[in-house]
């Protein structure tokens, strides 16, 4: 018995030991935590989407609280709005950054390109892609399996079962660029909301020449080049046969839409033009009294 209890206390004496050793290491190389990161994080949307290029939410409230300026931070899904409570909590002012939404640069629909192959394995764009060139014969296309749509944690872009492409929601989208990094073939651009929501955009990513990309899809860029001529805000630019608008010098006019012989230029949310109708009294000139 005596036996028993002297084992007893001797592993209770241990603990309490090694209990007390391991409390004064932990202070000697406790870190101290600046008690500002709880508060903003608690500011922060909880989406850890990773958009603002952190690992989530948690991380950017360490960076934000870190550095001298918090110019360079910015939560794509709580926005202006959000920065602007963790810049007046921290002291600090931030300038407003214009919303942006994702777009899907291909306008490969099952209309426009023809299928060639019919992939029947693993649902992943990756997946695919890494096996062959994808079910067209167009090299830059979308793969139309959802790779995109799995990487939104906002329920902002779905596949659309008629064309085959993702269609993204501009009320959902946060601009948080998810879509943007699970895409294989770069097809999809974080661009700004622009002015009520338009945008001018060249769906298509086909750097082939205009013969190949035009065999290939029926609404593919095939540089010709028409566009960039009619813009009067050198807004367009032509490389390695693939036209670019540039959102921040595009005032919205639509010429080059007008002007695009395959139709793979497209303006996103505007009104339907009203036709002008001519009558004979306007054609004809006046006559002098």
């Amino acid at each position: 018995m005596n036996t028993v209890l002297i084992t007893i206390a001797s592993l209770t004496l241990m603990g309490f030991i090694l209990a007390v050793v391991l409390y004064f290491v932990a202070q000697k190389f406790k870190v101290e935590e600046d008690p500002r990161i709880d508060d903003v994080e608690a500011l922060m949307p909880g989406a850890n989407c990773g958009g603002c290029g952190h690992a989530g939410c948690r991380s950017f409230a360490e960076s934000v609280v870190k550095a001298p300026s918090i110019g360079n931070e910015f939560c794509p899904v709580g926005g202006n709005a959000v920065m602007k409570k963790v810049a007046a909590y921290l002291g600090q002012t931030v300038e407003e950054k214009k919303p942006e939404v994702a777009v899907v640069r291909c306008n490969g629909s099952f209309d426009n390109r023809e299928r060639a192959n019919y992939y029947d394995g693993y649902s992943s764009c990756k997946v695919m892609l890494s096996l062959y060139t994808g079910d067209t014969g167009c090299n830059f296309g979308c793969a139309g399996l959802g790779d995109c749509v799995d990487a939104c944690k906002f329920d902002a872009i779905h596949m659309n079962s008629i064309t085959g492409l993702p269609e993204v929601d501009d009320e959902k989208c946060t601009g948080c660029g998810s879509c943007v990094k699970a895409c294989p073939q770069n097809l999809i651009e974080l661009r700004s909301k622009g002015i009520k929501d338009r945008r001018v955009v060249v769906l298509c990513r086909n750097t082939d020449k205009g013969a190949v990309t035009r065999q290939v899809c029926r609404a593919g860029c095939i540089g010709c080049g028409r566009c960039v001529k009619v813009c009067p805000f050198e807004a367009i630019t032509l490389e390695n046969n693939l036209a670019y608008i540039d959102p921040e010098k595009c005032r919205l006019c639509r010429k080059c839409v007008e002007v695009c012989p395959t139709g793979a230029i497209h303006a996103f949310n505007f009104p339907p033009r009203v036709p002008v109708e001519v009558t004979m009294a306007d054609a004809l000139p006046l006559k002098n009294d």
